[in-house]
């Protein structure tokens, strides 16, 4: 019996992270994402075009909050972020460095603006896949921040955030004149989500420039949630919601290295199992969801969990 292929009115935007010198930058080649034609891995409705990729964190402070398990695997280099994200890209293959500007929240270091710019700058230098930035999620610290980091990385065309219903002017501005992609987030809310986009575009902002964060839940602690508001966003796209036909992000490290499953030590390894192994394989659980959800960006802690996530995204990419 011939299998019945949905055929979708249109498909997932395709949006372009990072600048080579040729188009005004200084990354050795840029990554596109997006670009789906169907449901995630589906043969014969998926074209597949753009793979999703891997975002390997770094943080301008050393996570304390992190624990041992995860830190073990960067050592010293978790003091010096340059340091941190070449490790990154030469020993773990990262496709893009995702840099959390923790430091500039008011209650941690409160870093300036000005210095976490010449952080931006550092790192933009040491390594050459497209950068990701982040704020610390104070958010009218961040709209200072921001401002300054997307100056200093004028031209290379990065993706910054995160943009959300009470902030998302300054940040679309700043983005708009240093030509860099923007992450928008309505949390597990579609229509929030569609409304954000269409206030950002009505900036003149490019839509093809727009990643969308519908938050992130770990494995375990409303996964679920996000996931169904996914799905419904790639289908709307496909059916033909320009607003809602963006690729999309997920923080997937960050959600699971909160959890106590992940935290908790080895005294309770004899029912969780190694601490050296059980959360990397929660991260690496939460991610594969991510991806047959249809996230194109997967944010990653542990060097084993992203590893182990970019085989199973080759073997679903197999035609």
């Amino acid at each position: 019996m011939d299998r019945v292929i949905e055929k979708w009115q249109d498909k997932v935007s395709e949006v372009v992270l990072g600048a080579t010198k040729a188009e005004g930058g200084s990354r050795d080649k840029a990554i596109k994402i997006g670009g789906g034609t169907g449901v995630y891995f589906l043969q014969g409705e998926d074209a597949c075009p753009n793979l999703p990729v891997i975002a390997m964190e770094v943080w301008d402070m050393v996570p304390e909050s992190w624990p041992e398990s995860l830190k073990a695997n960067f050592n010293d280099a978790l003091k010096d972020p340059v340091e941190w994200a070449g490790m990154c890209v030469d020993k773990f293959s990262a496709d893009l460095i995702c840099l959390r500007l923790a430091s500039t929240h008011p209650d941690s270091k409160d870093t300036s603006p000005e210095d976490a710019a010449k952080t931006v700058e550092k790192v933009l230098k040491a390594v050459k896949v497209p950068l990701v930035v982040i704020g610390s999620l104070a958010r009218e610290k961040d709209n200072d921040v921001i401002v300054h980091c997307t100056e200093a990385a004028k031209g290379e065309n990065c993706l910054f955030g995160i943009a959300v219903q009470d902030n998302y002017k300054t940040l679309t501005a700043a983005c708009l004149s240093g030509r860099h992609c923007i992450i928008s987030e309505a949390p597990i809310d579609i229509n929030i989500a569609k409304q954000l986009n269409i206030l950002i575009c009505d900036m003149q902002f490019p839509s093809d420039k727009i990643i969308i964060h519908h938050a992130t839940g770990a494995l375990g602690y409303g996964l679920e949630y996000t996931y169904s508001i996914m799905e419904r966003t790639r289908l709307a796209g496909l059916s033909g919601d320009r607003m809602l036909s963006m690729p999309m992000i997920n923080f997937v490290g960050q959600e699971v290295w909160r959890t106590k499953e992940a935290k908790t030590g080895d005294e309770v390894s004899k029912d969780w199992g190694s601490a050296k192994d059980r959360g990397a394989l929660l991260e690496m659980a939460t991610a594969v969801a991510y991806i047959n959800a249809g996230a194109d960006i997967l944010v990653m802690n542990h060097p084993k969990a992203v590893e182990e996530t970019r085989k199973v995204i080759k073997e679903l990419c197999i035609k």
